[in-house]
């Protein structure tokens, strides 16, 4: 007996839609999602949908060229907290934060990175200054290796390569000191006062207490002549200590101005050209801290009782920073040891400079 077909063909049409449908959601499904997303940006351009298509937008597609997987691809995690927070974090009570910056050649291990560190651990009452001591890593590296040995470390990367050593006035020495006050200058915008001191200084107790609370800049020197007030003091910008305040970031702002009149000079001898104009013009009250305290290789501190930082300034070379320093940090450790009655008698002698002959 045969079936009418004819009643059947409704139903038959039906099914076989939506097999197709299916099918086609299959096969879109299966397209690389990559192609997917520029295909329905192309459309949308076309004026056959609204610009935004399931939240995708067509300003991050360009139609019919070459897709960058790595542009469209998730964003990575950030590797640094933003500048900001960080600051907020480390501060003291005070708003002022302690910095130093690093690079790769300056941060592998027993470079100078460890010895700054391990300085604080051994001298006197400061190894709570590292909970307020922001460590600027200027590479990957760095900051990799900072964040296996300190807690508080911010990526300020500086659109070059400067992972390695950087010799002394160099193009890139240049560049990486004249950031680094570019970056200092956006401390103080951010309302905090800073510390910042190079990673080539021993600690050995509180420099801070040196500080004059009327100075809004203080800054170690080269050479001392006995007057804190005097723009005789040969100046140098790796412990630098600079208040926040509307003074102070117009004297960086016209630093960095100075900048075109002594082409090819770095930021430290600007600053001694120009210290005396800037502290009239903005009314800046500069002080030089005594090499007795804030010594260095240029000038020794040559009490022990007294001494607060070691510098290995008027030293060129990594490896002889690293030899000199070394010493230094036996012979502080020796100076510990000793009795009461000893320290007073005041007998030690640093065995610096040594490879470090200025």
């Amino acid at each position: 007996m045969g079936h009418d077909m004819s009643n059947l063909s409704p139903l038959v049409s039906f099914l076989l839609g939506v097999a197709m449908a299916i099918a086609c959601v299959f096969f879109y499904m299966s397209v690389d999602p990559w192609k997917r997303s520029v295909e329905i940006s192309s459309w949308s351009k076309s004026g056959n949908s609204d610009s935004n298509v399931d939240g995708v937008n067509e300003a991050m597609f360009t139609p019919n060229s070459e897709v960058d997987h790595a542009q469209l691809a998730p964003k990575e995690m950030p590797q640094t907290k933003d500048l900001a927070s960080l600051l907020k974090s480390v501060a003291m009570d005070d708003n002022t934060v302690i910095l130093t910056e690093i690079n790769e050649a300056w941060a592998t291990p027993n470079s100078l990175l460890d010895l700054f560190l391990e300085s604080f651990r051994i001298g006197e009452h400061i190894e709570h200054l590292l909970d307020h001591l922001l460590i600027v890593a200027v590479d990957q590296k760095a900051f990799d290796r900072c964040n296996l040995v300190h807690s508080h470390c911010y990526l300020h990367k500086m659109g070059g390569n400067y992972s390695s050593e950087k010799v002394y006035m160099t193009k890139d020495y240049l560049e990486m000191m004249w950031n680094r006050n570019k970056f200092q200058q956006s401390i103080l915008e951010l309302g905090y006062n800073f510390l910042f001191t190079d990673v080539d200084i021993i600690w050995f107790r509180d420099p801070l207490r040196r500080i004059a609370i009327t100075s809004h800049i203080a800054i170690s020197s080269d050479f001392f002549f006995g007057d804190e007030d005097s723009l005789r003091n040969l100046p140098n910008g790796g412990f630098l200590y600079v208040k926040s305040c509307a003074k102070t970031v117009e004297f960086y702002k016209n630093w960095q101005l100075a900048r075109e009149r002594f082409p090819g000079k770095h930021e430290q001898y600007i600053f001694d050209k120009v210290k005396g104009e800037f502290a009239a013009r903005f009314r800046v009250k500069i002080q030089f801290l005594d090499t007795a305290y804030c010594g260095g290789f240029c000038q020794l501190s040559r009490d022990l009782n007294k001494v607060c930082t070691m510098h290995a300034n008027c030293c060129v070379g990594l490896q002889n920073k690293l030899y000199d320093l070394r010493n230094i940090m036996e012979d502080w450790k020796k100076y510990k040891a000793s009795t009461v009655e000893e320290k007073r008698k005041g007998h030690f002698h640093w065995r610096v400079p040594g490879r470090c002959i200025h």
